[in-house]
C-alpha cells in the first residue's frame, strides 16, 4: 500500500511520514518545494496549493491519501479577506486534490480538519461528540467544515471513500504556538496567574493522532465516517501547568487571578482569543472511534508532555 501524505514536512506530517515507514509503508511526502526535501526519498513537489494545483505525479500509483497541507489557524490574519484565503486552500485546493484523487483510483482520502468545526468552547460535562451540530466561528474553522461538505459530496459521487478526522490541540516535539510559549515559561520560572481554574481542555499527543489516523486510512470500519480524536484524558490549565512542570523538573509557579481580570488583560493587550482558549473548556469525546475502530490512545498525556519537555529542554 501507497501513502501519499501532505505537508509531509509540517508538525504532524514529519512524525507520520515516519511512523508509516516505521510500520513498513510505502510513503511519498507532497511538499511545498524541493529545499524542504531533506531526508524524503519519495517526493512529490506541488507548490502552491489552491484549484490549479497539479497532482498528478504526486498521486501516481497512490492507494491512500492523507490530507494534512492547509492554511492554518493565524492569530492575527493580516490578509485583506481572511475567509477568501482560507477557503482558496483549504477548500479549493483539497476538493482539487480529491477530485484528482479520485480520478487517478485513490481508494481512501483521510482530511484532518479541526475540533474547531464543532465550535470553540464546551460545558465541562457536555463533550462534543461527532453527532453535534458544527458551528464553526471563524474563517479558519468555516473553510475546514466547508471542505468537509465538498468531501462529502464528492464521495457520493465516487468510489473514493473519504474519512474525515477532527483533532483538538495537538502537542509534541516540534511543537509551535501558545503550548510552546506556555511550555517555555514554565521551564525559565516564570510566575503564571493561572492558579485554580478548573476548566478541562481535551488535548492529543503527536504520536496519537498519527496513530489514529493510520487506523482512519487502513480500517475497513472508517469507510466514510467522521472521528474526533484526543488523548481521553481532560486537564484543566492549573493541571496541565503542573505536568509540565512535573516533566520539565521544574517547580510550578502559579498564583491565583480573577478570570475576569485576565480577560481584561487579554482585552488590553489584543489577546482575547487567546485568554478564553486558556481559561475555557473544549472537551471532546473519543468514543466513537475507539468503539468503531477499536482504537485507543498509544500514549498518556504524561508520557506526551514528557516527551514534548524533554525536547523544548534540549532546544
Amino acid at each position: 500500500m501507497r501513502f501519499l501524505v501532505t505537508g509531509a514536512n509540517g508538525f504532524v506530517g514529519q512524525y507520520l511520514r515516519a511512523e508509516l515507514l516505521r510500520r513498513g509503508q510505502s510513503v511519498r511526502s507532497a511538499i511545498r518545494a524541493e529545499r524542504a526535501s531533506d531526508g524524503h526519498i519519495d517526493v512529490a513537489v506541488i507548490g502552491a496549493m489552491n484549484s490549479e494545483t497539479n497532482w498528478s505525479d504526486a498521486l501516481h500509483e497512490v492507494d491512500v491519501v492523507i490530507h494534512l497541507a492547509a492554511r492554518v489557524h493565524i492569530m492575527k490574519d493580516e490578509a485583506i479577506d481572511p475567509l477568501a484565503e482560507f477557503l482558496k486552500v483549504n477548500l479549493q485546493g483539497t476538493a482539487n486534490l480529491a477530485s484528482q484523487a479520485a480520478a487517478a483510483g485513490v481508494k481512501r482520502f483521510v482530511y484532518v480538519s479541526s475540533i474547531k468545526v464543532n465550535g470553540e468552547q464546551t460545558g465541562e460535562m457536555q463533550p462534543f461528540v461527532e453527532s453535534g451540530q458544527p458551528e464553526p466561528q471563524d474563517a479558519y474553522a468555516i473553510s475546514k467544515w466547508e471542505a468537509e461538505r465538498a468531501l462529502h459530496a464528492l464521495s457520493e459521487k465516487t468510489d473514493m471513500e473519504m474519512v474525515i478526522v477532527r483533532p483538538p490541540l495537538v502537542y509534541g516535539p516540534g511543537v509551535k504556538g501558545n503550548f510552546a510559549s506556555l511550555l517555555a515559561a514554565v521551564q525559565k520560572g516564570i510566575p503564571l496567574p493561572l492558579s485554580g481554574i478548573n476548566n478541562k481542555r481535551s488535548l492529543i499527543y503527536v504520536g496519537n493522532l498519527a496513530d489514529a489516523l493510520i487506523a482512519c486510512a487502513t480500517h475497513p470500519a472508517a469507510a466514510r465516517k467522521t472521528y474526533l480524536v484526543c488523548d481521553g484524558e481532560d486537564v484543566s490549565i492549573t493541571g496541565l501547568v503542573q505536568q509540565m512542570a512535573i516533566c520539565s523538573g521544574v517547580p510550578a509557579r502559579l498564583f491565583p487571578m480573577p478570570q475576569k481580570w485576565l480577560r481584561g488583560l487579554g482585552k488590553l493587550f489584543g489577546k482575547s482569543e487567546s485568554i478564553e482558549r486558556i481559561i475555557g473548556s473544549l472537551c471532546v469525546s473519543n468514543h466513537l472511534i475507539c468503539k468503531e475502530l477499536n482504537w485507543k490512545p498509544v500514549f498518556t498525556l504524561q508520557q506526551g508532555l514528557k516527551a514534548t519537555a524533554l525536547w523544548h529542554k534540549k532546544g
